[in-house]
């Protein structure tokens, strides 16, 4: 493992300052809690945590999963967590004295499996899963993870033919005041609206880029019901960017293409504020001060996901080989 506290990419008025490199894993599961605990999931079954906003980092690998790749974490406070492997068997492991100890509260060990992203929302939350026979996998929880149930027949979430969700991020779903919000792609791109307390499922098309397997929206960021930011592309081809990003100010109905896009594949996006907004991916990074109508990019370092404390002063980014950095604005 290598630690750098030193060598500051600069971009404009923007730096990127390394905080972790050299683990042997792919970093996609990424969360904070308060201003100074930072934690990260990945490949090689590897979890780690700091609690001095990155300078230290405590490895916390559950064993017997070292060949699992934990895509998606959520934490609760500084010693409780839950994290979310795909592929098959897929898993979610629970820890409530900071990694010491997981127990392993959800598996799933059919071959069509393949979770996506799991999202909280104070004891509440989701995991999703891609189409089985046709229907969005979907399980919920009302006591932080503890317990599961799978509800993928209750309120059903149809897939078009060829329709996906991806786990690059942990972002392509978001749970906003009991709104369950869902970001496909594949061969179709659609946000799934599912409010489980009016008994009503939304799907409305997203034009974003779409139509093949390695295409559509890869993560979504709603402030409230009605403006939200979508992003994505086409993973096997990171630096062409022909519509990867897309703006709602209905809740989905319809959508604004941007006036200066991103400048390619961007698997996460995360809202500071209304008006400034972080897109990031393996070709790079952009920046935007007027709620999505205008990029700039502002890295061409790779990531794959990103994180903000809840007071929106620390920005986190993370992706592979280990690599965790903090983006100061």
């Amino acid at each position: 493992m290598i630690i750098a506290l030193v060598t500051v990419f600069q971009a404009g008025a923007q730096s990127f300052v390394p905080l972790l490199e050299g683990v042997k894993s792919g970093f996609r599961g990424l969360a904070t809690h308060g201003k100074q605990t930072v934690w990260v999931s990945g490949s090689n079954g590897t979890i780690g945590y700091s609690t001095n906003q990155g300078k230290d980092w405590n490895w916390v690998n559950p064993k017997g999963y070292e060949t699992f790749d934990f895509r998606d974490i959520e934490v609760f406070s500084a010693k409780e967590a839950v994290v979310m492997s795909s592929g098959t068997p897929t898993v979610i492991l629970r820890t409530t004295d900071a990694g010491r100890t997981w127990k392993e509260v959800f598996s799933d060990d059919r071959p069509a499996i393949f979770l996506n992203a799991i999202a909280f929302e104070g004891k509440k939350g989701y995991a999703l899963g891609d189409p089985i026979d046709g229907l969005f996998q979907l399980f919920t929880t009302t006591d932080k993870g503890k317990t599961w149930k799978d509800i993928s027949q209750d309120m059903v979430l149809f897939a078009d033919q060829g329709e996906i969700a991806f786990a690059a991020s942990g972002s392509s779903i978001q749970l906003l005041k009991d709104i369950l919000y869902i970001g496909t792609g594949g061969k179709y791109s659609s946000i799934f609206a599912y409010n489980p307390k009016a008994l009503r499922v939304d799907k409305y098309d997203c034009p974003i880029w779409s139509g093949q397997a390695s295409t559509g929206v890869f993560a979504i960021d709603f402030w409230d019901k009605n403006y939200g930011i979508v992003v994505g592309g086409n993973y096997m081809d990171d630096k062409e960017s022909p519509n990867n990003v897309l703006i709602t100010r209905d809740g989905g109905l319809s959508w604004i293409k941007p006036q200066t896009g991103v400048h390619g594949y961007r698997s996460d996006v995360v809202l500071l504020t209304k008006d400034r907004v972080l897109a990031t991916g393996t070709s790079g990074t952009d920046f935007s001060e007027d709620g999505g109508i205008n990029w700039k990019n502002i890295s061409y370092l790779s990531f794959n996901t990103l994180a903000k404390t809840k007071d929106g002063k620390s920005i986190y980014a993370a992706g592979s080989e280990g690599k965790v950095y903090k983006i100061v604005l």
